[in-house]
């Protein structure tokens, strides 16, 4: 389940979601929402995602969040252009 404000993240435990991206919150967001189900009997993981850098990624590991992602390690990378033959050796 996605959500976008901390007040959300015991809401979304309470209906019984496994897992809960906290989407585009800044590190403190991020912690709230952490603290918020911390104490819920089955807590979902947690999972800090949205403008994450790897210059902020740091900033997200430490909140408590069980799992950060970042689309800037795929979507702002530079292209491999390769290619494969295959065949009999001549």
């Amino acid at each position: 389940m996605e959500i976008e404000q901390p007040v959300d993240a015991p809401r979304a435990a309470a209906v019984g979601a496994d897992a809960v991206l906290l989407d585009n919150m800044s590190p403190a967001e991020t912690e709230r929402a952490v603290s918020l189900v911390t104490d819920h009997e089955t807590p979902p993981t947690l999972e800090a995602s949205g403008g994450i850098t790897l210059e902020t990624a740091a900033d997200y590991a430490v909140t408590g969040v069980d799992v950060v992602s970042m689309g800037s390690l795929t979507h702002s990378t530079p292209t491999l252009e390769y290619s494969f033959r295959t065949g009999a050796a001549d």
